[in-house]
């Protein structure tokens, strides 16, 4: 969430985008994508075997299962087989750079990472779950100080707080985003990616929108929908635009970077002007998130095959979460005290 909580979307697509660059020099390398073609006719990969490629025997068979014989679950296997034929080809094409003292390469965007179990990047998915905790938890703490720890209002029992609904929108597109992360990390096909890049898109475009209405201080609800339609409209589309037109990388890079600064701009300004007396809070997490943006920008081959600039990266959103929540239940306990005092 640039600027305050406003970077963590900016910053999660930063990840994606970097990450997401294809044609790199592994997947480009004739001797790997010959290994994935015979892997894919084969199914074996040296002394590995890969049940996955071998749907075309045995999940035709009438004497299978229902479930095997249906479209979604062969093409599934489909999708299992060329997974696997890459990152078993990967591997045996790293062990052969290794043993020539070469460095290691990325492959279709990626460094090459050492599987365990079905997690593709363990270290990442491990710490988007991680992250996905941290945005519940810091959601759910919000909620039980709004609904029952600061004074609601007498006529109607609402919280006094003017952005209560908008930051559990919030909370809930910023769980949907990390679920997304965790899933793609653990798995990555064209589906995982086109819903992981989506949810990234939708929180960042609603953060943009929120830090309009929170920095401008706009409470009227005609006013609000005015602000929001054309960013709603906008972002809608670009997602839209990305499913079924054309996942660029470039153009959708373009888009969210200028919708990130703007966030930047709209609450550097806003903590520089107001004086809020929890600002120490929102310039951590500025501070925070601008540090953490150098991890994607140094970027290296992972430690063991397991950490590596964009896994620490992850690590490192994880205490960005818990301040920035921490000033969003600091801003509520601060205008429900001054409309309180007005109130009486």
């Amino acid at each position: 969430m640039m600027a305050g909580g406003q970077w963590f979307p900016f910053l999660l697509l930063l990840g994606f985008l970097v990450r997401g660059i294809h044609g790199s020099a592994g997947d480009a390398d004739p001797t790997y994508r010959a290994c994935v073609e015979q892997c894919e006719k084969t199914g074996s990969v040296g002394n590995v075997s890969i049940s996955h490629c071998l749907f075309s025997a045995n999940d035709l068979s009438v004497n299978n299962t229902w479930y095997m014989q249906e479209p979604l679950y062969l093409q599934w296997k489909q999708l299992n087989c060329r997974s696997d034929c890459c990152y078993y080809c990967m591997m045996q094409r790293e062990m052969e750079r290794a043993t020539l003292g070469l460095s290691p390469v990325k492959y279709h965007g990626k460094w090459p990472f050492k599987r365990i179990y079905v997690f593709q990047e363990p270290v990442s998915a491990a710490l988007s779950a991680l992250n996905l905790m941290m945005q519940f938890i810091g959601w759910l703490s919000f909620s039980i100080l709004v609904n029952y720890k600061l004074p609601l209002r007498p006529y109607n029992k609402r919280t006094y707080y003017e952005y209560t609904g908008l930051w559990h929108i919030f909370g809930l597109l910023s769980m949907n985003a990390w679920f997304w992360s965790t899933i793609f990390h653990t798995r990555d096909f064209e589906l995982t990616e086109k819903l992981d890049y989506s949810s990234a898109v939708a929180l960042l475009g609603y953060s943009l929108i929120l830090s309009l209405l929170r920095t401008l201080d706009v409470k009227d609800e005609a006013t609000r929908v005015m602000f929001a339609a054309p960013i709603l409209a906008f972002v809608t589309t670009h997602i839209l635009y990305l499913n079924f037109y054309a996942l660029d990388y470039g153009w959708n890079m373009k888009v969210c970077v200028v919708m990130g600064m703007i966030q930047l701009l709209m609450w550097a300004i806003w903590a520089g002007m107001k004086r809020h007396p929890h600002r120490s809070k929102l310039w951590a997490v500025v501070f925070g998130g601008a540090l953490a943006m150098l991890l994607e920008i140094y970027d290296f081959p992972p430690y063991y095959r397991y950490v590596d600039a964009h896994a620490l990266w992850h690590a490192t959103t994880i205490p960005l979460t818990y301040f920035w929540w921490s000033f969003i239940k600091s801003d509520a306990e601060h205008r429900t005290s001054v409309l309180v005092k007005k109130a009486k």
